[in-house]
């Protein structure tokens, strides 16, 4: 599962350089990794790995270089290891790519909670 729960790992001020809505996308996908769970699948996010990384490399806000650098590489090797993706949310291009090498791999795509089922 491309879906995780993340602690909370990050400084207020790094909270305010990467943005509100950062901040909601990855509470969303928290929520959902909580019910991933419940149904019996271990959830993995790619923000669950990237943001601590990225906050220890110094990168000052969302999109500058040390940020590029790590987000979607991870989510993309993250991939890689991962049995399916649960797609959630509306309009994204980085979701909408992980959803496209998923397919590409031959991977399982979850089109929302209710069509994962219990382990």
């Amino acid at each position: 599962m491309a879906v995780s729960t993340e602690g909370n790992l990050f400084t207020r001020t790094w909270r305010e350089v990467r943005g509100r809505e950062l901040d909601a996308n990855v509470e969303a996908m928290n929520r959902a990794a909580l019910e991933v769970y419940r149904r019996g699948h271990l959830p993995v996010t790619g923000e669950a790995l990237a943001l601590p990384l990225i906050e220890l490399a110094g990168s000052a806000r969302v999109g500058d270089a040390v940020f590029d650098e790590i987000f979607h590489p991870i989510a993309r090797r993250l991939l890689e290891r991962c049995d399916g993706v649960l797609r959630i949310g509306g309009p994204s291009a980085g979701a909408d790519e992980m959803v496209a090498l998923a397919r590409a791999q031959g991977k399982t795509v979850y089109a929302g909670l209710e069509a994962l089922p219990a382990c």
